[in-house]
């Protein structure tokens, strides 16, 4: 079951976010030290900012727990972005990402969105092949300076 947040689940989130994308600073070498922005790392405050701004944000439930969580951002002009989509480690594999995926597809459909884009670590090949699968397709990398990985950038058109 996918239902929206609440403010009083933001906490619940984070830690299904931080577990979910520790994974990848592990992988990648990430730390608080090297990388203090990465999402393995975001604080209760920023989750909260993004929740009060508007950005809608979704939780995934295996029964009561739960597995998931992904975060749509409007950006203007019928664009959005998908942003944490995450999936607790022993949850991966069974459909749940897709599920999320599918979730943020259909409520930016819904808002009158045409295009849904994404941003991940641009060497993270599983990650960006699964996008692919998925309808997106690479529209570019950047490096940012804060950052010690290139952001690749994917993108469906709705």
């Amino acid at each position: 079951m996918i239902r929206n947040v609440r403010a009083a689940d933001l906490p619940a989130c984070l830690e299904v976010i931080r577990k979910s994308f520790a994974t990848v600073a592990e992988e990648f070498g990430l730390t608080p030290e090297n990388c203090p922005t990465h999402t393995s790392f975001v604080p209760l405050s920023r989750l909260e900012g993004e929740f009060q701004r508007g950005d809608e944000m979704y939780a995934l439930f295996q029964g009561e727990v739960m597995v998931g969580f992904a975060q749509l951002a409007s950006q203007g002009d019928g664009a959005f972005e998908l942003k944490k989509l995450a999936v607790l480690p022993e949850y991966r594999h069974l459909g749940y990402g897709r599920q999320l995926l599918d979730h943020v597809w259909r409520r930016a459909l819904a808002l009158g969105g045409r295009r849904l884009t994404v941003g991940i670590i641009e060497e993270s090949a599983v990650l960006k092949e699964w996008y692919q699968r998925n309808g997106f397709r690479p529209t570019g990398t950047r490096r940012f300076d804060h950052l010690p990985f290139l952001v690749g950038y994917l993108e469906r058109t709705l």
